[in-house]
């Protein structure tokens, strides 16, 4: 057991720490066909995103009619559902996307918004 550890050795440590690029939120919308609520659905995601996660997430956006195995693999019933795959764990949101705090809160997007309420 070593009790002095080599200083540049925990000093490299440190600076691929920093170095590395922060973990992307992965966000998957899942929308049928190219309707006024879909298109509502993608902006209004695509807002709050670019507003809460800052340049932090990645959006994929599939509409269940051009990929229905896509919507069967992830048992979609319902649209528009926002699934956030990535950070774990798994979190799903279905229906009306204009309530953000809900959004944010049910999606677990905001680090310690759930410990919040």
């Amino acid at each position: 057991m070593r009790l002095n550890p080599n200083p540049a050795r925990k000093k490299a440590a440190k600076q691929r720490l920093v170095a590395r690029p922060p973990k992307k939120h992965l966000l998957r919308l899942f929308v049928a066909g190219a309707t006024v609520r879909s298109h509502q659905a993608v902006l209004r995601v695509r807002e709050l995103c670019a507003a809460e996660l800052k340049g932090n997430w990645e959006l994929v956006v599939v509409d269940i009619y051009q990929q229905p195995s896509l919507a069967r693999e992830n048992q979609i019933v319902a649209t528009p559902t926002l699934v956030k795959e990535f950070p774990r764990p798994v979190r799903r949101f279905i229906g009306n996307l204009v309530n953000s705090a809900s959004l944010l809160t049910e999606l677990d997007l905001i680090p310690g918004a759930s410990a919040a309420l």
